[in-house]
């Protein structure tokens, strides 16, 4: 009777959309950071996201060739919050390190990480000091997304983090238990508390490929990050009408006393201001209430969160 293999030390989950040219470069270097640590006691699992490249085809290949690697083809793309959900469900190590598949959060850190871990760490999340080959643009609004965030969130998130990060199994479990659809993974890991260190890092320049955030998904990320951890828009539309209120009642008096005293006819000019500075802050009012409203109409539809479509390696048919 042969003894049971030991457990999986380690699992390191990559979201991947459209990244088949670094897929190679990111098996390389991930065994090369894991091995001198765990030997082969870790599994690499990639997720296939909707690509429309050869990202799964090239996932498949790794796996033939490296029965560590675990690849997940979602049926369709999620998104990469549910995407690294997907792969979180899946991970089987006693250590589970998040990494994008770019390359920008290097692998290598992965020693670092583990020691803060052994020293009595829950969770070990990377810090960026530094955003190296990213745009003005991109940094600035990144910079702007995190303070915003800390300003209006009720659960402390720390600037300038990612989801670059290693978490040990009880917390992947409880994170996993979280049952929400519209995820903002590092707010949620932020908010289940344990012991979190943070590690410095330097963030590297895109290995291969095209970011997968345009502007579009950014504002939209960024919403469902601020109405995921803060009721505070809701208050504020609450302040911004009674301010419009207020504005309008001195407006309705400043139109009276133009009328009695200086027999002033309102002009055109001026009643289209009221109306558009009134009308702009219902909408904006609208607005607000409507992006929570979808999101409990979203959660109340009671959809699982993703759909995996095949697997391949250790908990599927090998490839």
């Amino acid at each position: 009777m042969t003894s049971p293999s030991p457990p999986l030390a380690l699992s390191v989950v990559v979201p991947c959309f459209n990244e088949a040219p670094g897929l190679a470069e990111l098996h390389r270097r991930v065994c090369e950071a894991c091995e001198p640590l765990v030997g082969s006691r870790f599994e690499l699992v990639l997720v296939n996201d909707g690509s429309t490249d050869a990202t799964w085809e090239v996932i498949g290949r790794l796996g033939g060739a490296d029965l560590r690697v675990v690849g997940l083809d979602l049926s369709r793309n999620f998104g990469h919050q549910l995407a690294l959900s997907a792969g979180l469900e899946f991970a089987r190590g006693e250590r589970v390190l998040v990494l994008d598949a770019d390359l920008q959060d290097p692998p290598e850190l992965l020693g670092a990480m583990m020691a803060k871990m052994d020293d009595g760490a829950d969770v070990v999340f990377g810090v960026r000091e530094r955003r190296e080959g990213e745009t003005v643009f991109k940094r600035a609004s990144a910079s702007l997304f995190y303070r915003v965030l800390e300003g209006l969130a009720e659960t402390p998130i720390p600037r300038d983090t990612g989801d670059f990060r290693l978490m040990n199994r009880r917390v992947c479990a409880a994170l996993q238990a979280m049952p929400e659809r519209q995820r903002f993974v590092r707010g949620m890991v932020a908010w289940l508390g344990f012991r979190q260190v943070p590690l410095p890092y330097v963030r590297q320049q895109r290995f291969a490929g095209e970011s997968g955030y345009p502007l579009g998904k950014m504002i939209a990320f960024a919403l469902d990050a601020i109405t995921s951890f803060s009721v505070n828009p809701l208050r504020l539309a609450v302040y911004i009408s009674l301010a419009l209120f207020a504005v309008s009642l001195l407006l309705m008096v400043y139109v009276l006393v133009s009328w009695l005293f200086f027999r002033a006819v309102v002009g055109w000019a001026s009643l289209g201001f009221i109306l558009a500075f009134l009308g702009a802050g219902q909408f904006f009012v609208l607005g607000v209430l409507g992006e929570y409203l979808g999101r409990v109409y979203v959660e109340a539809k009671g959809r699982p969160r993703f759909v995996v479509r095949e697997v391949l390696g250790a908990r599927g048919e090998d490839p």
